[in-house]
Order: C-alpha cells, then sequence, then structure tokens
C-alpha cells in the first residue's frame, strides 16, 4: 500500500528536529497507545512502523538522502510523498495515518481495502480492526469538514461510515455514535441546501425532507423529544431557517404540520398565507388565513382578525372586531397615530405586516404598501366578485336591530396570548424580533366601549383656502362620497403623533390634483372600487386606502351593538348611497326625494318650487335651521338630478362648481349606463362644529337608502337603511353661504 504520508508526518516531528527530538518524541507515541478497541497485533504493527520512521530520521546520511528525495518531488508537478507500507502493516499505516490528521484519506483507503478483492476473511481481527478505523476515520473526516462549514460532505461521510458498517454488521455502538452525530448535522445541513440558489431544485427539496424529518423526530414545532437539540437550539434555528424558504414553501410546510395536529403552524400557516395574499396580491390568500385563524378558537386575536378583516375590504366588520380585541396598550398606540378608527387601524395593519408578516421569506421583498396593494385590478375584482356571491344586488328586508359581534374576550399580553405555541415563550409569529405591534401583546379582554363610544371629537378643520375664483384648488372638492370619507392626513408624517389633529391639509403634497385625476366620474358602485380605492389611499396612504376600499359587509355579520354602521359598497349593479341627497324626517315638511323608491314616476316641481328651494342663504351668522334648509336644498337638488331631471339654473346659489361639475359627471356616467338613481337622504340631527366669518362646518347625522334602476324600470341594486355621518363645509362667497367641500364626521 501506498501510504500518502511522509516519515516526518507519521512520527509527528519537524523537518527541522534533531535526533534527539526524533528518539523523544517516538518514545511518546509508543506510550500514547490508541484506546479505541485495536488488536494487539495491528498495535505491534504501529509500533514497528514508529520505530522504522524514528530509526531513517535518527540517521544524518539516510536522512539527508531522504530529504533530498523529498526535495526532488516537491519540484514535480503532482508529486506526493509516500511510504510504501507492506500489506501485512496497512492497517497500522491506516491508523498512523488518521493519527497525523488526514482521516479523509484513511477513511478512503480503509473503504478500499474493505471492498473485494482485498476484503479481509469474515470474523478474522483484520476485517474487526479495518473496520473499527473506517468508523472513527469517518467521524473524524466529518469533523473536519464541519468545522469548515461543508456541511452536506459532512454528512456524505457520515452516511457512507454508517453504511460501511451496517454492511459490515459490526461495531453497534459506533453505529450509533454515526447515527447521532449525523442527527446533530441535520440543522447544519438543512441550513446549507435551503441556503442554496432557488434554481438548485433537487438540492432544496432535500433540504425539505430533511427539515420534515428533524420537527417529526422532536414531535412537532412544540415538541421537545430531540435531546440533542434543546428548545433554545431549536428556536434560534428556526427563526434563522424561515429566511431561507419561500412563502409557498411556509405555505405547504405549515399547512402539512398543522393537519398533524400543530396548534404553532396552524397559526404560522396563517401568517405566510397572509404574506402569500398581500405580496402576491391574490385576498383568497387571506380570506383562507381568516378562515384558519377564525378557525383557531384562540383569544386575544382579534386584532389581528381586525387586519386581515380590513385587507378583504371589510371595513365595517374590521373596526368591530378591533374594538372587541384591541387592549389597553394597542389602544393606547393607536390613538398617537390618528384621532381616526379608520386610520388608527389601517396604522396598525401597516406596522402588523411590516413586522410580523412580510419579513422573513426567501423570495418577498414587499413593503406594506396598502395604497399599492387596494389599487391592484386583482385585489379589487376579488373584492367585487365576493359582493356578488354574498348577494348584495338584491334588496334586503328591514335591518334587525343591531346586536353585537361576539368575540372571545382577549388574553391579555401577548406573551400570555400564544403560550401554548412553544416553551419559553417563543414568538413563533415573528422571524426575528418582537414587534411593537404584536398581535397578542396588545390585546386586551373584552369588548370594551362601542364603535361609537370610543371615537374621538371631531378635530377642528383646518383652513381650506380662500373661497372665492380660486375654489377648483381646494383638495376636497373631489367631495369623497360619506361612507369613504378619507380620514386625516397628520398620522402619516410620523409613527407616533399624539397632538396632531386630523383634518383636511390642502396643498401640501398635490392632493387635490391626485384626487381630481383619480376621483370616480361618480358615485356609481361599479367605478367605486378601483377609483376610489386609488383616490383614496393615493390621498390618505395606508389609512386612506382602506376607507377608500369601502369596503363592505358581508350579510350575515351585522356591526357591534351601538357602533356607527360603515355603509356598504355594493357589488356592481347596486345602489350606491349619495351623501348629498336628503328627505325630511316625517315630521318635517320633506323635500321630494323620498317618494321615490316606490318605483312610481314623480312629476318634476314647479319652477317656481324649485327657485324658492335652491333660494340662496345671505344671511352673516345663520342658524341651525338656516343651514338644514340649505344643505336640504343641495341634497335634493341631486337628488332630483340623478334620479333624471335636469340640472336646476339656479343650483350655483348654494353649491360652488366643484360639486356642480361632479353631478353633472355622475349623470353624465348613468345616462350613459341606461339606469337612474332613487335616492332617500334624511336629515336627522345637524350641527355646527366650527364657525367664522367666512367659513361654517357642520356635522349631519343622515338616515340613507336607495335604488338603481335600468331604462325599464327594474330594480338592478339596492342600499338598504343605514345611518351616515358627514361634515359639510360652506364657504362664504360674497354675501352667499355656498358648499364647498364634505369630511367624514366619523
Amino acid at each position: 500500500m501506498d501510504l500518502p504520508i511522509d516519515h516526518f508526518r507519521l512520527l509527528g516531528v519537524s523537518p527541522a528536529s534533531d535526533a534527539q527530538t526524533v528518539l523523544r518524541t517516538l518514545d511518546q507515541r509508543l506510550d500514547r497507545v490508541p484506546d479505541q478497541g485495536f488488536t494487539t497485533e495491528t498495535l505491534q504493527a504501529r509500533a514497528r512502523l514508529l520505530h522504522e520512521s524514528a530509526d531513517l530520521l535518527s540517521d544524518g546520511e539516510r536522512r539527508r538522502t531522504y530529504e533530498a528525495e523529498l526535495t526532488a518531488l516537491a519540484g514535480g508537478p503532482n508529486a506526493v510523498p509516500a511510504l510504501d507500507v507492506p500489506g501485512s502493516l496497512e492497517v497500522a499505516g491506516l491508523l498512523l495515518l488518521l493519527e497525523a490528521g488526514q482521516a479523509q484519506e484513511a477513511f478512503e483507503l480503509a473503504c478500499r481495502a474493505l471492498q473485494p478483492p482485498q476484503a479481509p476473511a469474515l470474523g478474522s481481527s483484520r476485517e474487526a480492526d479495518l473496520s473499527l478505523l473506517a468508523g472513527l476515520a469517518c467521524r473524524a473526516a466529518a469533523e473536519e469538514s464541519r468545522s469548515r462549514r461543508h456541511f452536506e460532505a459532512a454528512a456524505r461521510q457520515l452516511q457512507q461510515g454508517l453504511q460501511l458498517l451496517q454492511r459490515m454488521g459490526q461495531l453497534p455502538d459506533l453505529r450509533q455514535r454515526l447515527v447521532r452525530d449525523l442527527d446533530a448535522l441535520s440543522p447544519f445541513l438543512v441550513l446549507d441546501l435551503l441556503s442554496r440558489e432557488l434554481t438548485a431544485v433537487e438540492k432544496r427539496g432535500e433540504g425539505l425532507e430533511l427539515l420534515e424529518q428533524l420537527v417529526q423526530r422532536r414531535g412537532g414545532l412544540e415538541g421537545d423529544l430531540d435531546p440533542s437539540f434543546s428548545s433554545a437550539e431549536f428556536q434560534m434555528f428556526f427563526k434563522q431557517i424561515r429566511s431561507f424558504l419561500t412563502v409557498q414553501e411556509q405555505v405547504d410546510l405549515f399547512s402539512r404540520w398543522a393537519e398533524a395536529g400543530s396548534e404553532a403552524a396552524d397559526f404560522l400557516s396563517s401568517i405566510a398565507l397572509t404574506a402569500s395574499g398581500f405580496a402576491q396580491r391574490k385576498p383568497e390568500r387571506i380570506a383562507a388565513a381568516r378562515e384558519r385563524l377564525q378557525a383557531s378558537g384562540r383569544s386575544g386575536i382579534e386584532p389581528l382578525l381586525a387586519n386581515l378583516h380590513l385587507l378583504l375590504g371589510e371595513v365595517d366588520i374590521a373596526l368591530a372586531t378591533f374594538d372587541a380585541g384591541a387592549g389597553p396598550e394597542l389602544r393606547d398606540w393607536v390613538e398617537h397615530q390618528s384621532r381616526e378608527p379608520l386610520a388608527q387601524l389601517c396604522a396598525y395593519c401597516r406596522d402588523w405586516l411590516a413586522n410580523d408578516v412580510l419579513p422573513g421569506y426567501r423570495d418577498l421583498e414587499s413593503d406594506p404598501d396598502l395604497d399599492a396593494y387596494f389599487a391592484d385590478r386583482d385585489v379589487i375584482a376579488w373584492v367585487e366578485r365576493e359582493d356578488r356571491r354574498s348577494g348584495r344586488h338584491y334588496a334586503p328586508p328591514a335591518p334587525e336591530p343591531l346586536q353585537p359581534l361576539a368575540f372571545g374576550s382577549s388574553a391579555g399580553a401577548a406573551s400570555g396570548a400564544f403560550t401554548s405555541l412553544g416553551s419559553g415563550g417563543f414568538d413563533w409569529s415573528s422571524p426575528f424580533s418582537t414587534s411593537l405591534t404584536t398581535a397578542a401583546s396588545l390585546s386586551g379582554g373584552g369588548s370594551g366601549a362601542t364603535a361609537t363610544g370610543n371615537l374621538p371629537p371631531l378635530a377642528p378643520f383646518p383652513e381650506l383656502g380662500p373661497y372665492g375664483e380660486e375654489e377648483d384648488d381646494l383638495e376636497d372638492e373631489a367631495e369623497v362620497p360619506i361612507r369613504w370619507r378619507l380620514p386625516g392626513l397628520a398620522w402619516l408624517n410620523e409613527r407616533v403623533r399624539g397632538t396632531e389633529e386630523p383634518g383636511l391639509e390642502p396643498g401640501g403634497d398635490g392632493l387635490a390634483q391626485r384626487l381630481r385625476a383619480l376621483r370616480p366620474p361618480s358615485w356609481r358602485p361599479t367605478t367605486w372600487p378601483l377609483s376610489l380605492r386609488v383616490a383614496g389611499v393615493v390621498a390618505l396612504g395606508v389609512a386612506a386606502g382602506l376607507a377608500a376600499v369601502a369596503l363592505r359587509p358581508r350579510a350575515p355579520q351585522p356591526p357591534a351593538r351601538g357602533a356607527v354602521p360603515l355603509p356598504v359598497q355594493p357589488a356592481p349593479g347596486a345602489v350606491t348611497p349619495r351623501p348629498g341627497v336628503v328627505s325630511t324626517p316625517a315630521s318635517k315638511p320633506t323635500s321630494g326625494a323620498g317618494a321615490a323608491l316606490s318605483g312610481a314616476p314623480t312629476a318634476a316641481p314647479p319652477a317656481t318650487a324649485a327657485a324658492a328651494s335652491l333660494a340662496p342663504l345671505t344671511t352673516a351668522d345663520p342658524t341651525d335651521a338656516e343651514l338644514r334648509r340649505l344643505l336640504e336644498s343641495w341634497l335634493k337638488a341631486k337628488a332630483d338630478v340623478l334620479a333624471g331631471e335636469p340640472l336646476p339654473s339656479g343650483l350655483d346659489q348654494i353649491a360652488r362648481s366643484g360639486p356642480i361639475e361632479r353631478l353633472n359627471e355622475e349623470r353624465r356616467d348613468d345616462v350613459a349606463a341606461g339606469e337612474n338613481q332613487k335616492i332617500v337622504v334624511d336629515v336627522e340631527d345637524i350641527s355646527v362644529v366650527e364657525r367664522s366669518d367666512g367659513r361654517l362646518a357642520v356635522r349631519a347625522r343622515l338616515r340613507y337608502r336607495d335604488e338603481r334602476r335600468d331604462s325599464s324600470g327594474r330594480v338592478v341594486e339596492t342600499t338598504p337603511p343605514m345611518t351616515l355621518r358627514n361634515v359639510y363645509v360652506f364657504g362664504r362667497d360674497g354675501e352667499r353661504w355656498r358648499l364647498a367641500a364634505t369630511r367624514s364626521g366619523g
């Protein structure tokens, strides 16, 4: 056998060592006899080889000759020094090669010696020593590869050694050690394989298979059956491994583990589905995440469910769910973001996406951009399709008294909300760190106050700008309808702002221009989903994106008791609420729009009555009753126009050109579609919330219902009665008070 080693390395001395050092080293090597279980014959052969090397190196003449030969070999191409060892000493030579640190070479040569035709006789001492040597060399070679972070090579070496010993049928204890070494190497091998490029499909597949085996060996994510892998180590490993997995790989893995009964995997599958649905604009995946989370029956998850409802366009359900489950810490945090409930929820949702949902995936680099999400046509199409499936285009029966949503009480702090997901309070939902707004950590118990009870007081309106010929520059001239009115902008500027008042902020970011460019041509339901989402999103960032999406409640789920019902946005074919059309309550003279829902034709009012109803308001300090009549005049005129009447000639006496032009645009769209709108809005209450010489802000509570009919008179869409709130801003132009803008009043 050619042993790939020279005399210096075999004995363990430096080429500069003198004869005395050589002899002293020989004595030391002879004294340190390997005690792994080799036979006496092999140990004696080892001593013989050591003596021969020491004799050569301590003889000056023979050593000079040998060194000259080594020098000559060093200058040749591919020349490797080797010792010619007789077959009777080959096991001892391989043992010395292993002791010299050349474990891989020793393992390969031992495997070769155990193969036919040079395989030793069965049951011989040579077979036993070669098998033992192969196992020891295998472990040493694998450890060396592992130290160099060559985990795949280390695993391959251990597997080869294990297969060899199994074939030989010897050394069961050593085989067990190899198995344990392989198990301990598994996490490193998984990381090695899954860190490969995504194009390395085969290697990544091996890594996923090993990962599943590793988790099964532990008894699941929550298990602790692997003594070689403590819970703390596994949690650190799991956090690291998630960043190497694609979102689809995580969805598949966690779903399979959840089916096997893992609560942690069930929760993580919901997070992965949410990330996939948001980043890839697939709301159906977010819906699946919501169903998983609801089916889990856990307490303290209401804030997370609120986020999912929000992403699915179910704004009113989202607000009610959030109000039912948000704890004191979360409420305190969101109140620093905005005073608008919807803006608060959007801020929390964005923070949740950024910290707990979107990080931790190999193939996702998505920002929590709700603007882009709700502007995506696939998202819009999905929400509209769900509306059609839920039957929003059919006229529902009279509404039942509002009942509170039934939600389980929260667990309080997040450390208690998911304590069963793993030992040590491990936060399975966060791939790297715990976010400020991790759902359970901020969720509290009980439903607490109702939605209306928690609404903040209306903020003062900042100046809207000059009320004169420059009215087109007012950013609120788009007059977004009541139910989708945008929250204030101040909350977007900083993560926590507790002093700013939400409100209209003209001119700061080109809002007026963007709203005019993106606003819907009308209130028509089929145009609201796309254009208002986009307009709202651009105008308000994240919060407005959801305010704009409107988004509608699913029929079987009423809002919480006492909550202000967020109006629904119907599916294509449904009639949409119009925030500016009114019929007065029964106790007061009606404006004429109320009879529209009977379906009978309504005669146009006399010209004198129309002129009287559009009489300008010129009182310098108008009363509430005068402002109510002015608002009702505008709303009645809108109802008449949308029902098919011509535009009144004196409408500019009570409204500026912006609202009038938008009314014209909406009617043109209806004419093009061959449709009319029959709308009833009753002004139930009105109060002045701001008053100055040139500006008035009026908060109105309205009762609303509508229908949309085609050219044959058939009802194609309907909206059930609902309560809406809006703030109307009037500006004084000369002596006249005219409608200038509309804002949501909560």
